[in-house]
């Protein structure tokens, strides 16, 4: 899920062929969350549902939501017997309330998380949990360095990168703001190796949609070979790109 003045074009079928380990890492923190038979969980920003799909199989009725189309439909024909629907983090409402909300590597996607959040708490019970990882600060940092020094070399002197990415103190006073009382929050290392040679050239392709649009035409291959060559030193080891991810992983009450 993303929020809408940041989203990349997003394409289901890459996501799942390349980007699987979005949500192969993700089914650890179904650890933290528990779900059990009988209770009631949103799905924040379930992408094509793979993780939805483990939660219901625990034995919860899960409700799957997420901002792009695409990664709906595409969870719809892979689980047709699921409840999915498009919905934006920072407005959702939803039917009755939640015994737990989950959510894995989206909240990154959302630069404006107090209405998130906000959003958040309004759909859980009294009690309820909120378990979620996303970015968090210095995700990514070798990667972001090297796109915005790229992106001016090839004229592009305006970009922002579209995530967002806290400290532990700055998200979970979010969550205190809003009537939480946060259990367990974590900030740690994660380098996460990309899927094949082409793999560092894949997740730009699949997350800076926006930026590599703006490029003049005929650029972008040079772009991306550029993006290459100042990594390789930093994130390339034994055949094998490792993206330089820094994770934050929460655990809330609803007060």
């Amino acid at each position: 899920m993303t929020s809408p003045s940041t989203a990349p074009a997003w394409k289901a079928n890459l996501y799942d062929a390349s980007h699987s380990f979005v949500w192969k890492f993700g089914a650890a923190l179904l650890e933290l969350l528990e779900p059990k038979a009988g209770e009631r969980i949103l799905d924040l920003g379930c992408g094509t549902g793979a993780l939805t799909a483990q939660i219901v199989a625990a034995g919860a009725e899960v409700v799957g939501i997420d901002s792009s189309p695409e990664m709906i439909d595409q969870a719809r024909r892979s689980y047709p017997n699921l409840s999915f629907h498009v919905a934006d983090a920072r407005s959702f409402t939803v039917e009755g309330r939640f015994d737990a909300v989950f959510s894995n590597a989206v909240l990154h996607w959302v630069k404006e998380p107090e209405q998130a959040v906000s959003r958040i708490r309004t759909a859980l019970k009294p009690g309820g949990r909120f378990v979620a990882e996303f970015g968090g600060k210095g995700n990514t940092q070798k990667m972001v360095a090297a796109l915005q020094r790229q992106a001016a070399a090839f004229g592009i002197t305006d970009y922002e990168i579209p995530w967002y990415f806290p400290a532990i103190a700055e998200y979970t006073g979010v969550l205190e703001r809003h009537g939480f009382e946060v259990t367990f929050a974590t900030l740690f290392e994660r380098p996460t190796p990309l899927e094949g040679e082409m793999g560092l050239r894949k997740w730009f392709e699949m997350f800076c949609g926006s930026l590599l649009e703006r490029l003049k035409h005929g650029d972008r291959e040079s772009f991306l070979g550029a993006l290459e060559s100042e990594l390789q030193p930093l994130l390339y080891r034994d055949g094998t790109w490792l993206a330089d991810y820094r994770r934050l992983r929460v655990v809330a009450r609803a007060t």
